[in-house]
């Protein structure tokens, strides 16, 4: 369970030094410090579970919610998450593993975000519509769809069957929102795609 240090200093007031005693408590294993003014009272919680609460608002997304979908085949060593008007990249270096944060455009933030409930944690995911959407937006832009494909498919690696199994409609709606030269190939791309698809 994720606790405060506020939160704890109110459980430990009847010690004569509470600050004392958490430290005495993070000495011992009943808690891990998880970032400032953060603390687990389980070591083993899985770190996805801890990163809206490390950094937020956020939601994960980019390379985790791409391998939480499969549609990218390695493993994902960090836990990535979107965040609007902070301007910078945060990363958090935790007992839990690396967590990272880097915006999206605030007008794209709230759409397409599953909320999540798992072991009494709370967490929000993003559909892998919005990951790959995000995924594009904090890459350079591509000169042509020929090279969005290869970005997609090759360099990305994200499986071409899941990605054309995946909502097109909405991922095209998504595209528009971030206003950027890689979502507008992306469009163009999927309507070429549709259009071979249906032989029109």
């Amino acid at each position: 369970m994720l606790k405060t240090h506020l939160v704890l200093m109110d459980e430990l007031k009847d010690y004569c030094n509470p600050a004392m005693k958490i430290t005495s408590m993070v000495k011992n294993g009943e808690l891990t410090r998880v970032v400032r003014g953060l603390y687990e009272t389980d070591p083993h919680t899985p770190g996805y579970l801890l990163a809206a609460s490390i950094y937020g608002p956020s939601y994960l997304s980019f390379e985790y919610a791409l391998a939480h979908h499969g549609l990218i085949p390695e493993a994902v060593h960090q836990f990535t998450s979107a965040t609007f008007d902070k301007k910078r990249v945060k990363q958090f270096e935790t007992p839990f593993g690396v967590f990272s944060y880097r915006d999206v455009p605030e007008a794209v933030f709230p759409y397409d975000v599953l909320p999540m409930v798992e072991t009494g944690y709370s967490f929000r995911l993003a559909t892998p519509e919005k990951a790959l959407c995000d995924e594009l937006y904090k890459l350079s832009p591509c000169a042509n769809r020929a090279e969005l494909e290869q970005l997609l498919f090759e360099d990305l690696r994200i499986d071409r069957q899941a990605f054309l199994g995946l909502d097109i409609a909405e991922m095209e709606q998504l595209a528009t929102l971030y206003q950027t030269k890689n979502h507008k190939l992306l469009r163009s791309w999927i309507r070429k795609e549709t259009r071979h698809a249906t032989g029109t």
